[in-house]
């Protein structure tokens, strides 16, 4: 018997808001089927869905962190899936990576010493208004947190957090940021 995901359920499985859901709904571009007036999704079609969809898309991605397993952990990881990877210690070093090279996303850490994340995402939005931003976050209702959510839309990935999670992360992203295939 598949197991069937609500519109909530699935939005929490792949890390996408509603609105996102919605319009990949309105695409017709994600697998669903409607059950009387409601959405629901076979989580077996979701993850073939995003399998098809990923091939061959890689990305040179930025992880901003001052803690060196956490920058160790998204390279290694990230790599080992075929991106390019730029870690930065700094807020300082993650704005000059920005003002060099393109990013299709961007992870930072919301608590650093130098420049918090928030401050940084302030930068960054300023240099490149429509780079996509992940905050890593301890701290999901902190006053840092509501200061980065005033820079406009932006993912969050909470604490702790293991390598099959920020594949996901990134899969999710590059599936939503590429343009829908046709069969």
């Amino acid at each position: 018997m598949p197991e069937l995901m609500t519109v909530e359920e699935l939005g929490h499985y792949l890390r996408f808001t509603k609105k996102t859901i919605y319009r990949l709904l309105k695409q017709g571009s994600i697998p669903a089927v409607k059950i009387g007036n409601k959405w629901r999704f076979d989580k077996a079609a979701i993850d073939r869905w995003l399998h098809h969809n990923m091939e061959g898309a890689r990305a040179r991605i930025l992880v901003v962190d001052d803690d060196e397993i956490i920058r160790s952990l998204f390279k290694e990881t990230l790599e080992e899936e075929g991106h390019t990877v730029v870690t930065a210690s700094t807020g300082a070093e993650g704005l000059e990576c920005v003002k060099r090279w393109d990013f299709a996303l961007v992870f930072l850490d919301l608590k650093m010493p130098d420049m918090d994340g928030a401050e940084l995402l302030k930068q960054l939005r300023n240099i490149k208004p429509r780079l996509p931003v992940t905050i890593i976050t301890g701290y999901p209702g902190s006053e840092m947190m509501e200061r980065a959510f005033k820079q406009g839309p932006l993912g969050v990935m909470q604490k702790p957090f293991d390598a099959s999670d920020i594949i996901t992360a990134v899969n999710n992203f590059l599936h939503v940021a590429q343009p829908t295939r046709k069969a």
